[in-house]
């Protein structure tokens, strides 16, 4: 039986230096890829491994894992060859599809190594001087104005009830847009923090009100941001 290695990537271009050395020694354990998107896979593998010959490897896409890619992925394990999977950025397993393959190979009592990478929930989640004990991701927020702002007080409530740090993200063309609402529908208290650009050299974490946030909008457009937002109790 082969082994899945969960190999992190990148959160910004070009930042491997988040990356521990035991990486490069699991990709080149490797020679079966199930990855996100195959070009963004290759490019970034080869950024960390120069002499990689790309076509030695067997690559599979995984953004829909199909009956036909599962069957791959089982077959494979059960040919004794090590699998890596491979998401768009950060941790695979992770609001990703990598989860799947990970539920396959715990299926088949496959040994699956999660490998420690950067994963933007728990960077923004650590400098957001928000609540790290209790805390959770929602995904992405709704994009219908009337369904997302329902989906906001929702989230501000149960923080306040849980003191719960509530985490969700948006379609980059998109964060303007959600910080507006957050200052527009949160109450003037509640905490929010904006996280962009995480791991490259225009990182920002900044936490302020939602009172705080309209006196100053930051240009999100087209950035990397996850959101987070923490009511006052």
């Amino acid at each position: 039986m082969g082994t899945v290695y969960l190999i992190p990537t990148i959160l910004a271009e070009g930042a491997t230096q988040c990356l521990p050395a035991y990486v490069l020694d699991a990709v080149k354990a490797c020679s079966v890829f199930f990855v996100e998107d195959e070009r963004t896979a290759r490019r970034y593998l080869k950024s960390i491994w120069r002499e990689m010959v790309i076509d030695d490897q067997e690559w599979f896409t995984m953004k829909k894992v199909t009956d036909e890619t599962a069957a791959a992925f089982r077959q494979r394990l059960k040919d004794g060859k090590n699998i890596a999977v491979i998401s768009e950025a950060g941790c695979p397993g992770v609001a990703d599809p990598g989860q799947k393959l990970a539920a396959l190979a715990q299926e088949m009592n496959a040994t699956v190594r999660p490998l420690v990478g950067p994963n933007s929930i728990l960077l923004a989640l650590m400098a957001s001087g928000l609540n790290g004990q209790q805390f959770q991701f929602v995904g992405y927020i709704p994009i219908s104005a009337q369904e997302r702002i329902a989906t906001i007080k929702a989230l501000e409530a149960e923080s306040k009830t849980k003191r719960c740090t509530q985490i969700f993200i948006e379609t980059p063309y998109r964060n303007n847009q959600l910080l507006e609402t957050l200052t527009k529908t949160c109450h003037a208290h509640t905490r929010i923090c904006v996280a962009v650009d995480l791991t490259a050299a225009s990182e920002s974490v900044t936490t302020k009100t939602a009172q705080g946030w309209k006196a100053a909008m930051p240009e999100l457009h087209k950035r990397p941001a996850i959101f987070l937002m923490l009511a006052e109790g």
